[in-house]
């Protein structure tokens, strides 16, 4: 059986975020909403409302009247709308990145708005259409009373709408609530890590005891091993790494994944290699391919290193020449760091994939604690180093995220970071006394790593970790 569990998700992600579907549904639900009702008000007949004391009945003429209002208004509201979100779109991605494109489209604010208008609209439309004057056509006249009702209701609630609208879009695109939403997200997937836990295999920790376990493949694989090329151009948006685990043993196959999500990859590119060649049957190699998803743009479902490469790419811009505007850079780092605190002792899930019996499977292309420090301070350094107030900060954050490592090799990563910033702010700053805070900054920073001295003697000692109370 081949599987299309990562190509259906990855189908559906791109739907959800799109500007069409939810308004699409919730338009299609007025439609029906407004059948519905319309029956309802046959049934019913109009004589009900005269017994309502608050309610007042309407001719036909007054009826039309009523919905071609709601409809025209609700009509150019939503053109109105549709144009205050492309401009803010717009303004963010240039100001911010292209990339945080994706969180406005993904917005379920602006997307039941524009919803709600366009849902509004349609409703009042086909309900228009029913009305009848005694003149006209059969002699009967016919005045929906229930359906202008709710038509009236949906009105204020598009007012209502329309009113938190013009709240959300200024504080969606404040770079404050920016950062905190990718922040947040980043959080939410740290315990979705490529590659995602497939069958039973060793933590990281327990794979580093052992010399041979990330080797732990047959003489000659690499050799003999069939290539499984993709069959498409684009970046991986995701895997579905059970399906491929299932495959794998109902083939009896051993599997190396050569590429993860967030990867780039061309038509013929190797994805995997599956071995022994004999047993690699065309049908095999379709549903190995399948378990890989693609498209034009990168997914943060399955992606933990694109939203790390969102707050990366703020705070670079931030630490430009032409923008110079390093507390926003320093806001990245503070939601950058709460990542690596809650990564740093973290588990992180192993090359190897067994199946049930405790055959190797899958051998995976893990991200690890030194690829996300890397990723983070590596890719800023150029700009830290060149600002005192954020290689100030910088040095800050390592030294936090030194506090919760107790790993050797962890701890090695962040010294290195550590070291490289001290190194390029030396060099980069201009004003001698700058470069001594920063030379402080990183020799303290140093002693924490190095275990001289303890995170608490270091918060009680000093004001620039650990808060300032």
């Amino acid at each position: 059986m081949i599987p299309i569990h990562a190509r259906t998700l990855a189908l559906w992600d791109g739907v959800r975020a799109s500007y069409w579907f939810l308004p699409s549904l919730m338009t299609v639900a007025a439609g029906i909403l407004s059948f519905v009702l319309i029956g309802v008000d046959a049934r019913v007949g109009p004589d009900w409302i005269a017994e309502v004391p608050f309610l007042f009945g309407n001719r036909p003429d007054g009826a039309r009247s009523v919905l071609s209002t709601i409809a025209g208004s609700m009509i150019g509201v939503a053109g109105v709308t549709f144009s205050i979100t492309i401009a803010s779109v717009v303004y963010a991605s240039g100001q911010y990145g292209p990339r945080l494109l994706t969180n406005f489209m993904d917005d379920r604010g602006n997307q039941i708005t524009l919803g709600t208008f366009i849902a509004t609209f349609l409703y009042c439309l086909l309900v228009l259409r029913t009305i009848r004057s005694a003149g006209d056509g059969d002699g009967l006249e016919f005045v929906p009373h229930i359906a202008i009702l709710v038509g009236l209701g949906l009105a204020v609630a598009s007012v209502g709408v329309l009113i938190y609208f013009i709240h959300h879009v200024p504080e969606s695109i404040h770079v404050s609530n920016l950062i905190a939403g990718v922040g947040h997200d980043l959080g939410e997937k740290i315990g979705v890590l490529f590659p995602e836990r497939v069958g039973e295999g060793a933590t990281t920790r327990e794979a580093e005891r052992d010399d041979d376990a990330l080797t732990e493949v047959p003489a000659g694989f690499y050799s003999d091993a069939v290539r499984i090329a993709a069959d498409g151009d684009g970046y991986i948006s995701g895997l579905d790494a059970e399906a491929l685990l299932t495959l794998a043993t109902e083939n009896d196959l051993l599997v190396r994944i050569r590429h993860r999500p967030g990867d780039f990859v061309a038509a013929g590119d190797t994805l995997c290699l599956a071995w022994p060649p004999d047993r690699v049957s065309d049908e095999a190699a379709a549903g190995i391919r399948t378990a890989f998803a693609w498209g034009r743009q990168r997914s943060a479902r399955q992606d933990v290193r694109f939203l790390v490469n969102e707050l990366v790419e703020i705070a670079a811009r931030a630490l430009s020449p032409g923008v110079n505007d390093p507390f926003t850079a320093i806001s990245c780092l503070d939601w950058l760091g709460a990542a690596l605190k809650d990564l740093s002792d973290r588990d992180f899930p192993s090359a190897q994939r067994y199946d049930s019996a405790g055959q190797l499977r899958v051998v995976a292309y893990p991200t690890t604690f030194e690829d996300f420090v890397g990723g983070v301070f590596g890719q800023l350094r150029p700009y830290l180093a060149a600002d005192r107030n954020a290689a100030l900060h910088a040095l800050k954050t390592l030294g936090e995220v030194a506090g919760r490592v107790t790993d050797d090799s962890r701890r090695a990563a962040l010294r290195h970071q550590a070291d490289a910033i001290y190194e390029g702010a030396q060099k980069a700053l201009v004003l001698e006394a700058d470069r001594a805070s920063v030379r402080q900054r990183h020799h303290e920073v140093i002693r924490l790593l190095s275990g001289r001295l303890d995170y608490e003697t270091a918060t009680a000692q000093t004001d620039w970790i650990g808060g300032t109370a």
